[in-house]
């Protein structure tokens, strides 16, 4: 007995010890690791989890400071403010535990944020110009990277879903933020001092998502939505979305063996190209078999024959006469697939394609002379009628869309709270291609994005973000733009105090919505943080326009930022439209007259209003000498007709 009594005590006598031993772990959040960077000349703030009522004590740089965690085991320390430098420990000591980061700089932290243009990589589902030399380059030890990890939540997290500090090395830039690091680097090349720079972005995703639920639940269109009964919808989607998961992982319509055969019967006809959206078929997610059947009077000699399908959104396992040719899983990439002569048959020969679309549009996107077999110089057509059976569908699975864009503040919960204790320098941002047509909307949202984190930080930091970036095919006439609107909406935001733009109206692509070209954005991104922030005296800015005045059959415009003067970069200045008393806009003459340009038409003898580069692609050539564009401006407060309407 007095055995079994010892042995009980001892027992217990080592659960308590484990008890108190993990209790008293010291647990960070995931933005301090080793090789972060801290905010220089702002009081540094420790913060973190420990057991009940323990001292903590932090170490950096020669400071100390000592506090006590309170009943629940949080803590923090406010340490005073730093010069710029590095690298050092930071040690941080509990009753039982002790946690050392290394390699620690104090310098300038940026939050970059935004959709996919500033997630898009220095190299991997997308590259930037001259991807191999930047990143044989990009070796700068005093610049430091963190990825956000992707994370959405309704109500505000205290701690990311994860991330990671790293050195700027060719082995750890090609999957950072392209804009980001090359905004980052100019920065750092120029002042010398470290740079932080956290990514925290996702393709996609409209402003409403980075905005916090109290900011903007009361603007008109959010405030009758429910965010408790959203939040239960969402968690009842979950039991769905594993069983279509499993679905898609198995496909039926694999299982059939739907790739074999000729066989359509309980096949609907569908017309190719074109998105499935727009048919019978609807808005839905999963896979959709196809089938096409072509004619061969003999079976071609030689292996110089090619199926050709256009691009596929998103995936595709291409089959003929029941054998895989191909498949792929980029959206937007042109399918081109060799064939084998010994695939082929005379008579009839049936195309099958497993189709995959994973959100948005779906289905074979191009032209219709995009689609078609070519056996040497001939091409056997194969648009129009084809027929479709699906397998497995979201519709299907009464799932609903539960992405960040579903309702707003997902994304501002749980990638950018977590955030708001970390002192920083400022923040850049790239976002705007999911809110064109709403721009009415996004000109109120927008400085409300704004000022909302600029709240929580609880200083008025710089905030810098890109002009959207010209895109789609070039009109030949005048005329309405969404793109133009968003710009604009995004240009008047620069009455905010301490901001800046980016124009980006000459290094977009019109068939590529993630243009290459990022150094030039991240260049000019830097130009204004290092005259806005860093005290520079230069050029950052193109030519904006500062008054208009008609006089006669002419309008004057006259503009600041003209630096070493304005300067067209074609024979002609394009990209300038006039319009009169009937608000019918045409195409002007342009001439640059000093810091002014003078815009008429023989056709208007009376213009009352001008506008420059208002076009989703414009033809604009307008710039000062340092080589910046001038930013896209209309004179008139005329009613625009592109506004949409968002829908929640």
């Amino acid at each position: 007995m007095d055995f079994t009594n010892r042995y009980l005590r001892l027992l217990v006598a080592v659960c308590l010890l484990l008890t108190t031993s993990t209790s008293a772990r010291i647990v960070l959040p995931r933005i301090f690791t080793d090789g972060m960077v801290l905010q220089r000349d702002q009081p540094l703030t420790i913060w973190g989890t420990a057991g009940k009522n323990e001292s903590i004590k932090v170490d950096i740089n020669g400071q100390q400071a000592v506090t006590t965690s309170n009943a629940h085991g949080d803590w923090k320390i406010v340490l005073k403010p730093m010069h710029w430098g590095g690298p050092y420990h930071l040690t941080i000591t509990g009753r039982n535990d002790k946690k050392v980061l290394q390699n620690i700089l104090i310098g300038d932290v940026w939050i970059c944020s935004g959709q996919s243009n500033m997630e898009m990589p220095v190299s991997g589902w997308s590259k930037v110009n001259n991807a191999e030399q930047e990143i044989a380059a990009a070796n700068y030890p005093n610049i430091r990277l963190f990825t956000v990890e992707k994370s959405t939540s309704f109500m505000p997290q205290k701690e990311l879903a994860g991330g990671q500090w790293l050195e700027c090395t060719s082995a750890n830039i090609p999957s950072f933020s392209a804009v980001a690091y090359f905004f980052g680097r100019k920065i750092n090349q120029d002042t010398k001092i470290p740079i932080g720079l956290i990514s925290t972005n996702w393709g996609g995703t409209n402003i409403q998502a980075w905005t916090s639920w109290p900011a903007i639940s009361g603007f008109d269109g959010y405030n009758h939505l429910d965010r408790a009964k959203m939040e239960q919808t969402f968690a009842q989607q979950d039991e769905n979305r594993k069983a279509y998961n499993q679905a898609l992982a198995a496909d039926p319509g694999s299982s059939e063996g739907r790739y074999q055969n000729d066989d359509i019967d309980g096949w609907k006809k569908i017309q190719m190209p074109g998105s499935w959206e727009s048919s019978e078929i609807g808005n839905t997610d999963g896979i959709i078999w196809f089938k096409k059947s072509f004619e061969l009077e003999k079976i071609p000699s030689g292996n110089n024959i090619v199926l050709h399908l256009g691009a596929i959104d998103d995936a595709d396992s291409t089959y003929i006469n029941g054998i895989l040719v191909g498949n792929d899983n980029i959206w937007n990439k042109s399918r081109v697939y060799p064939v084998s002569s010994s695939l082929l048959k005379e008579g009839k020969n049936t195309i099958a394609i497993k189709m995959m679309d994973g959100g948005a549009q779906g289905g074979m996107f191009g032209k219709p002379e995009d689609l078609f077999i070519s056996v040497g110089d001939k091409k056997i057509p194969i648009a129009g009628d084809w027929h479709y059976k699906p397998s497995v569908t979201s519709k299907g699975y009464n799932l609903i869309e539960t992405g960040p864009n579903a309702f707003p503040s997902q994304l501002f919960n749980a990638m950018i709270n977590p955030l708001t204790g970390f002192k920083i320098k400022g923040a850049i941002w790239y976002q705007g291609e999911a809110n064109v047509n709403e721009a009415a909307r996004y000109q109120q949202l927008f400085p409300a994005m704004i000022a909302d984190w600029r709240k929580a930080w609880g200083y008025n930091f710089p905030f810098i973000w890109v002009q959207l970036a010209n895109y789609l095919e070039r009109k030949k006439e005048p005329g309405a733009s969404a793109w133009a609107e968003l710009r604009a909406a995004q240009h008047q935001t620069l009455t905010v105090p301490n901001t800046g733009e980016a124009v980006a109206i000459d290094i977009g692509e019109a068939h590529d919505i993630h243009p290459r070209n990022k150094q030039d954005v991240g260049l000019r991104l830097a130009l204004a943080a290092e005259t806005m922030v860093y005290g520079k005296k230069m050029v950052a800015s193109g030519p904006v326009l500062a008054s208009f005045k008609a006089e006669g059959n002419k309008i004057i415009l006259s503009f600041t930022h003209t630096g070493g003067g304005l300067v067209s970069r074609q024979q002609q200045l394009t990209g300038f439209s006039i319009a009169g008393a009937n608000q019918q806009f045409i195409w002007a003459d342009a001439k640059i007259m000093g810091n002014k340009v003078i815009v008429s038409s023989p056709s208007i003898q009376q213009p009352v209003a001008v506008r420059y580069a208002w076009a989703d692609n414009p033809d604009a050539g307008l710039y000062n000498k340092e080589n910046l564009p001038a930013s896209p401006f209309r004179t008139d407060n005329w009613p625009l007709t592109t506004e949409g309407k968002k829908i929640y």
